[in-house]
């Protein structure tokens, strides 16, 4: 969408909230490329305008500071993540269900999708030298937490508050956070992609030895 018309949207009185997802998104992607090719410091809010083809305020109107941009794309890197985890089948063992949903994210992700995940682990490598960035990614981590924190409820009968499930979501968030930044890294560095095909089941047992053994069985009696 041009600027002009976007403007126009906005004038007419805000826009969706899939509207806004998809713009902040843009922007991201936009912010995180010239991030990565000249630095958090050299750039401006300013580039990141000109570079999605909107005025420098209404950046400052989708996000808080030009670091925070990054944000929406970190995020996407552990979307697949997040989704295939709210999506777990009762009745299948963890290691079952990242190996089938790898292999279906395998042959159905497009372009776009596949770019946006190597922006968000360059960004997530970025962070290990830009403090702002590092906490776009852990602020990422903190919703894989929380979304742990419902899934093993459900799988142990529990509630997501309570002490025992929020400790085991803990343990498996930190272990997924560790596992991405080291496959990540690995990537960045020139590993042959084929050399972590493994990585499906690798993010399985991370979940399973960081919770011990109470998270990654199926549910027994489950139907689903």
């Amino acid at each position: 969408m041009a600027a002009a018309d976007r403007t126009a949207e906005q004038s007419r009185g805000g826009m969706s909230s899939e509207r806004r997802r998809r713009l902040r998104l843009e922007i991201s992607r936009e912010a995180s490329r010239l991030f990565w090719t000249q630095g958090v410091e050299a750039t401006s809010g300013d580039q990141i305008a000109a570079a999605v083809g909107l005025s420098t305020r209404t950046i400052w109107r989708h996000f808080r500071s030009k670091e925070s941009c990054a944000e929406p794309i970190v995020m996407s890197s552990v979307d697949w993540e997040v989704n295939t985890l709210r999506g777990w089948p009762l009745g299948l063992s963890l290691e079952e269900h990242f190996r089938a949903e790898a292999l279906r994210h395998g042959r159905e992700a497009g372009p776009v999708e596949r770019e946006d995940t190597a922006l968000g682990i360059k960004m997530i490598r970025l962070g290990d030298s830009e403090p702002a960035i590092r906490t776009a990614w852990l602020m990422a981590c903190d919703q894989v937490e929380l979304q742990m924190a419902e899934i093993i409820a459900k799988r142990l009968g529990g509630e997501p508050d309570e002490m025992e499930i929020r400790l085991h979501a803990a343990a498996a968030g930190a272990a997924l956070r560790v596992l991405n930044e080291h496959i990540g890294a690995a990537l960045l560095d020139g590993v042959n992609p084929d050399d972590l095909r493994d990585a499906p089941e690798r993010i399985a047992h991370a979940v399973r030895r960081a919770t011990g053994g109470a998270v990654g069985d199926p549910v027994a009696g489950a139907t689903d």
